[in-house]
């Protein structure tokens, strides 16, 4: 596995195998590989010649009160699982190279980047957006490939590229959860054993809400009444930013089911916050 840490020498590597006729398939992290980001270096695999993936802590996507110093980091383990999945490179390179002194141009999707997560971090889909746009750039995948637990990142992702004509297909791959449901997250390693036992009501609360939609209630405020109790009758629960029903395609809040449902939440179990969705098809009756 090649290890590359400089922009100019990713660019120029991806150039090569592009030129030689490879397609490239690209996975984008922030480190703490866990079993999620795996499959998504796998499936890369399988489609592509050239598999890249990056770890980059990205700073400007975290807010002034948030955990960027303390965001979980383990590089020494992280290049051993990507050296036995035989990942042909890893790209990772220094803040400085990303945002170079004079840095002063972003990359900004409006609407869905203002819903959901976006109204409780007001600059992180900007970050986002940037960062997204910068390594697209650098690799020059054929493949870009990022899991649904993030659905909103993945709309903003897929809208940004088609609105800047970028070449680059965006594939979405499912949740992976633990075995008790709790959907695979770097931020899990901050919960202790009380809290990580609590975080199951996160997709106990999803299953219900979509239970209620699959036995044919369509009114998405009682649905989001029913979740965001459940999830307040948990003591760890120590926040709610939202719990509700929303339009898959423009994260739009919904008052009434009538197609292909999001439901999402993002709570604070303790100082962490999780978030997690799941996308609900109800049961279609034909005359």
């Amino acid at each position: 596995m090649e290890i590359i840490r400089i922009p100019r020498i990713m660019q120029d590597t991806s150039k090569g195998h592009i030129l030689r006729g490879r397609t490239i398939g690209f996975v984008p992290t922030m480190g703490v590989l866990h079993e999620g980001h795996l499959s998504l270096v796998r499936r890369a695999k399988q489609e592509n010649d050239i598999t890249t993936v990056s770890i980059f802590v990205n700073p400007a996507q975290f807010g002034p009160s948030e955990d960027f110093k303390q965001y979980p980091r383990d590089i020494e383990g992280d290049t051993a699982k990507l050296f036995r999945e035989e990942a042909d490179i890893l790209f990772m390179p220094d803040a400085l190279l990303i945002y170079p002194e004079g840095f002063s141009t972003y990359v900004e999707v409006e609407k869905i980047s203002e819903r959901l997560c976006g109204a409780f971090r007001p600059a992180h889909f900007k970050g986002v957006a940037t960062v997204v746009t910068k390594l697209l750039n650098i690799v020059k995948p054929t493949k870009a490939y990022f899991g649904r637990k993030d659905f909103q990142q993945t709309i903003v992702i897929k809208q940004l590229v088609k609105d800047l004509d970028m070449d680059a297909d965006i594939v979405v791959c499912p949740t992976l959860r633990e075995q008790d449901g709790l959907a695979m997250s770097s931020r899990n390693a901050y919960l202790d054993i009380r809290q990580r036992e609590a975080a199951t009501v996160i997709y106990k609360c999803l299953i219900e809400a979509a239970d209620l939609i699959k036995s044919g209630i369509i009114d998405a405020n009682y649905i989001k009444g029913v979740m965001q109790d459940g999830l307040l009758k948990e003591p760890a629960v120590s926040g709610l930013d939202y719990a509700g029903v929303y339009d898959p395609v423009t994260l739009s809040e919904l008052s009434e089911i009538k197609g292909d449902t999001l439901l999402a939440v993002a709570v604070k179990i303790g100082n962490t916050r999780l978030i997690d969705n799941m996308l609900v098809i109800p049961v279609r009756k034909y005359e």
